[in-house]
């Protein structure tokens, strides 16, 4: 058994869980029942090592939910109906979607989607995470499609969302807006050039990274505390190259020690252009099209970067530049693709939250996180956001925008539940006022707008029977700002409720300290790790990093993990190598003092890992676990009572074999939730036939005696022992003796007190023949 193939175990013990449905929740309208508002991951490509990392540590919990509450709901979906769903099928079928028809992208997606995902799933499988597979979700199958219609259409008629002509945060890789939630920052390089306006026939020096926008500038402003600028104010400046002219007014937003500071205003170079342009309604010049070309006059169809380079050029070759220097700074980008964002007007749809950030600061307060400082992130989001959610997205494959509009009355026209889900371009409808034909919505909801509703969509999918709040939802740290904030706004908005009870955040992994990034070229792939050592030991190594900490990927603790799988399987054949007549029931008159003791104390630490695990410390738990069964059972108490179960008789015999049984039930148990596999292994080739359950992992948590009286001192017993075992090993080990020569043992008067109910077995684990009282430690050898 020890040299057993894990990936053969690792596979059976995969199919027997699914065949006997050993994760469907018993009862899914039970009030003590535990639900997982799990993850969704997204079909972008295959299984990463973050995956592996942060969905081991949400099953640590699950697995041990089962065993300590009996009911646990744990769905699984797909997120893919987004961009990088796109991208993968693009990349797969080496098409681009803007070259293709709504509807036959759309077909090909799902086609995609039906070749790629039993296999990106069978990934969650091997790596032992116990969600109910039965029946899966995918948020862009007709049921989530439904939901998250649904959930448009209710905020619509609460009023919480609109439809605006705005400047939009504008991806020209991706062409499609986005949300202030899918920014990140990116340190670039830059050219910062000091360009000559004029006014009054004189220079006037302007400071800009974005020359490409100055055929779009509308005004300069200046700060009225600036004595330098104060004549200025009220006169109008002529644009280089451009010639025309746009008024200098003063605002405090022109930063006096930025540049020269003097501040240009283009339609649009930021949001504090967006913000400006509406606060004076100046006209906005727009120059940046969608594809992320220009259509300025004399650089028309050049691409952003291109027109800057021509620009420059020009403007140098006119001596219109009175200096440049070399700088880095942080642009926008989107998180999808890394492109540099502009701001294009367009109609898209928004979610209003701006006017609601008090009530989503107090709904995060209600809300249980694990780790506490975490919620410290979810705050600073929140107290920070400058835009309402833009939920519409211009793509091709999502979830489309129940909506249509009536082009003469523009009355908004919304379907009826029975008609989702639906898509308005397949669908005609008239105005209910005008009675004219009204114009489908092209647009889809952006992914968030569907996976801000997960709760709704899974209970859905298991006939609404589990309501808000969910128990738990385990997230990773980066999508705070999207998928935990999203869906708190649309749990308060629709039930005036917490989406869950608990959160926890996961970490990241890296490598050497690094971020892993495909780009560095330091990425591990779980799929090798996994053949190599299989998942149990995987598991064992995400193991190792407190929630909300980040992890070193280090091939070490995968050795570790192995390891110990290799241990339990020795454990366990040498334990029931001694245990064949033994019919796992019967307990002796008279326990062994030292096996009662060993057994208290085992019960006690079963207690405080449920604790930890309780607490969402399932590292505490995993560490106090493992050095109890390395330090305490193998190495210790195996050898205690080896002699006792060999050759011993009556109740002492029969105590060490009740003690045996019962302590490795009790540890395997324990490390149920973090090794799965091989303690399904162990379990159903040995305690199968004489427990009930039909696995390990719905085996009830190890139960705690209280009415148990042992003393304190009698507790500490067990750790006096060792501490005499230790020290005549050390003696060997100093002498160059094995560990089975034989001795003759000195103790001390307050030893030899405590010892005498462990005379026996300390004979027997130190090979004593005779152990006397004397002034000091001793030991003399044959």
């Amino acid at each position: 058994m020890a040299n057993l193939d894990f990936k053969e175990m690792e596979e059976k013990w995969q199919k027997y869980w699914e065949g006997e449905k050993i994760f469907r929740a018993k009862n899914l309208s039970g009030k003590e029942i535990f639900s997982i508002d799990t993850p969704p991951p997204t079909v972008s490509g295959s299984m990463h090592i973050g995956h592996a990392f942060s969905y081991s540590q949400e099953d640590f919990i699950a697995r041990f939910m089962r065993m300590y509450k009996g009911n646990v709901f744990y769905p699984f979906g797909t997120d893919d109906n987004g961009l990088p769903t796109e991208r993968l099928v693009e990349k797969l079928k080496k098409v681009k979607s803007i070259n293709m028809s709504r509807a036959e992208f759309i077909k090909l997606c799902l086609e995609t989607l039906k070749e790629e995902k039993p296999a990106f799933i069978n990934s969650w499988k091997k790596l032992g995470i116990s969600c109910d597979f039965e029946k899966i979700y995918s948020t862009i199958d007709p049921q989530a499609q439904k939901v998250s219609q649904l959930s448009f259409i209710d905020l619509y008629n609460k009023g919480h969302i609109y439809k605006k002509n705005f400047p939009t945060i504008w991806c020209p890789e991706c062409e499609t807006s986005i949300a202030q939630a899918e920014l990140e920052d990116k340190e670039s390089g830059s050219l910062f050039s000091t360009l000559k306006f004029s006014v009054d026939k004189k220079d006037f020096l302007i400071a800009t990274t974005r020359p490409e926008l100055l055929y779009a500038c509308v005004a300069i402003f200046v700060n009225p505390k600036d004595k330098k600028y104060k004549s200025f104010v009220g006169k109008k400046a002529k644009v280089p190259l451009f010639n025309f002219e746009v008024p200098i007014i003063a605002d405090e937003s022109a930063q006096i020690d930025k540049g020269t500071g003097a501040l240009m205003v283009c339609s649009y170079g930021d949001k504090y252009d967006v913000e400006s342009i509406g606060k004076y309604k100046l006209n906005p010049k727009l120059v940046i099209e969608k594809n992320g070309r220009v259509n300025i006059p004399g650089y028309e169809g050049l691409k952003i970067k291109e027109a800057r380079k021509k620009i420059l050029e020009d403007l140098k070759s006119k001596n219109l530049i009175a200096e440049q220097k070399e700088i880095n700074h942080a642009v926008n980008v989107h998180d999808k693709c890394g492109t540099e964002i502009e701001f294009v007007e367009t109609p898209q749809w928004f979610i209003k939250i701006l006017d609601k950030k008090k009530e989503f600061i107090k709904q995060g307060e209600k809300i249980k996180w694990y780790p506490e400082f975490m919620k410290k992130r979810y705050d600073n989001w929140v107290n920070g956001l400058e835009w309402d959610w833009s939920i519409s997205r211009n793509r091709h494959f999502g979830v489309p925008i129940p909506a249509w509009e009536c082009p003469a009355c523009g009355e908004v026209i919304l379907p009826d539940e029975k008609e989702l889900p639906v898509d308005p371009l397949e669908t005609k409808k008239k105005c209910p006022k005008c009675k004219k034909d009204a114009v489908p919505e092209k647009m889809v909801l952006d992914t968030w707008a569907t996976s801000s509703v997960t709760p709704q969509i899974s209970s859905d999918l298991f006939g609404n029977k589990i309501k808000l709040p969910f128990s738990l939802r385990p997230n990773a740290h980066d999508i705070i700002r999207t998928w935990a904030f999203y869906t708190i706004v649309k749990s308060y908005f629709h039930e005036g409720k917490i989406p869950w009870d608990e959160i926890v955040i996961s970490g990241i992994v890296s490598l050497g300290g690094e971020k892993m990034s495909k780009s560095k070229g330091n990425v591990i792939d779980p799929k090798k790790v996994l053949d190599e050592y299989g998942a149990d030991a995987l598991r064992f190594w995400a193991a190792g990093s407190k929630l909300g900490y980040d992890l070193d990927y280090q091939e070490k603790d995968l050795v570790t993990g192995k390891k110990l799988v290799n241990k339990l399987l020795n454990a366990s054949k040498f334990v029931f190598t001694n245990l064949e007549k033994y019919d796992g029931k019967t307990k002796p008159k008279n326990m062994e003092k030292i096996d009662e003791i060993f057994l208290y104390n085992l019960e006690l630490l079963s207690q405080r890992v449920a604790k930890n695990f309780l607490s969402y410390d399932y590292s505490l738990a995993k560490s106090e676990t493992e050095n109890f069964f390395w330090n305490m059972f193998c190495d210790n108490y195996l050898e205690i009572v080896k002699k006792r179960v060999y050759q011993g008789n009556g109740d002492k015999k029969l105590s060490a074999e009740y003690t045996l049984y019962q302590s490795l039930l009790i540890l395997l148990k324990m490390f149920a939730p973090f090794v799965p596999f091989v303690t399904e292994e162990v379990y159903q080739n040995y305690f199968k036939r004489f427990e009930k359950e039909k696995s390990i992992h719905v085996c009830a948590w190890p139960k705690f005696d209280e009415k148990k009286q042992n003393s304190p001192d009698n507790l500490m017993d067990f750790d006096k022992l060792i501490l005499i075992v230790d020290n005549v090993r050390k003696e060997k080990s100093r002498d160059k003796k094995p560990m089975n020569s034989e001795i003759i043992l000195t103790l001390e008067k307050e030893s030899m007190k405590f010892i005498k109910p462990y005379l026996e077995d300390l004979k027997n684990v130190t090979c004593a023949r005779e152990i006397k009282e004397g002034l000091k430690f001793e030991v003399k050898f044959y």
